[in-house]
């Protein structure tokens, strides 16, 4: 039982920094998901304040396809993040499972993405880490994206870590491989590259090393999209990799009214 209210049922998940629980609220009786840090982070004050900055993003952003915060607290040191509990499987599951998606799904996943990024930096958070396992598909065909724990306000200048870029080569913007500062284009090189692998079932740039991988993104073209790709869906994709981010669509919300 975490914080006398919510009882633990089923492992969903597990990352660097926690893993995240089916549980059950007690008071409120309804199934939420629950995120808990590893007992190796949960004593780090830097683990517990990424968890907080994450609960404290997901509360500013309120659309359809972003994952919903319910509660945030610490028992005993003990740092939790309680959110809606959304069935399916993430993107990188299903890839893994069945291989390049067609392009008719890839437009609908795309189109939702666009619109919680669209939300996202309209609250003034840039995500950082768009990536398919940052996303759970519904069964209904609804997205939702989650994991904001390294997102950092529109207009900050904070630069990406080593460990941070380490973490997501295969989806890192040209800018952050260069520890340049991020911007909200930022966030549509790496939907462009999650767009990009959805439809070929393997991301565009993987070189065997994280640095190899990281400097193909500010040198390399990306491969050729699988012929049959809708003409105006290549192209978006095709923008959103550009590797000048003034080259990028304007905007999450000008990629949402193309698509």
């Amino acid at each position: 039982m975490v914080a006398r209210r919510y009882r633990l049922i089923r492992d969903l998940a597990s990352g660097g920094m926690g893993e995240v629980w089916e549980a059950v609220d007690e008071r409120l009786q309804r199934r939420v998901a629950v995120k808990v840090l590893h007992p190796r982070t949960a004593s780090r004050a830097s683990a517990r304040d990424l968890l907080r900055a994450e609960a404290a993003h997901l509360a500013q952003v309120s659309h359809p396809n972003v994952l919903t915060v319910r509660d945030f607290g610490e028992d005993n040191d003990l740092a939790f993040l309680v959110m809606e509990l959304v069935e399916g499987m993430t993107l990188a599951e299903l890839v893994a499972r069945d291989g390049a998606m067609a392009p008719e799904r890839v437009r609908v996943i795309l189109l939702q993405l666009a619109g919680a990024l669209e939300a996202a930096h309209a609250a003034g958070i840039i995500h950082r880490d768009i990536k398919p396992a940052n996303v759970i598909l519904a069964p209904d065909g609804t997205v939702k994206l989650s994991d904001f724990g390294i997102a950092v306000p529109v207009g900050s200048d904070l630069r990406a870590q080593v460990g941070e870029i380490l973490g997501t080569t295969r989806y890192l913007s040209p800018e952050q491989a260069l520890g340049d500062a991020v911007t909200v284009r930022s966030d549509l090189y790496s939907l462009g590259v999650l767009a990009h692998e959805l439809l070929c079932g393997r991301t565009p740039f993987d070189k065997g090393s994280a640095i190899a991988t990281a400097l193909a993104h500010v040198t390399e073209v990306p491969p050729g999209l699988p012929e049959g790709t809708p003409a105006d869906l290549a192209t978006i994709i095709a923008s959103c990799l550009a590797k000048d981010p003034g080259a990028r669509p304007a905007s999450a919300g000008a990629i949402r009214r193309a698509l």
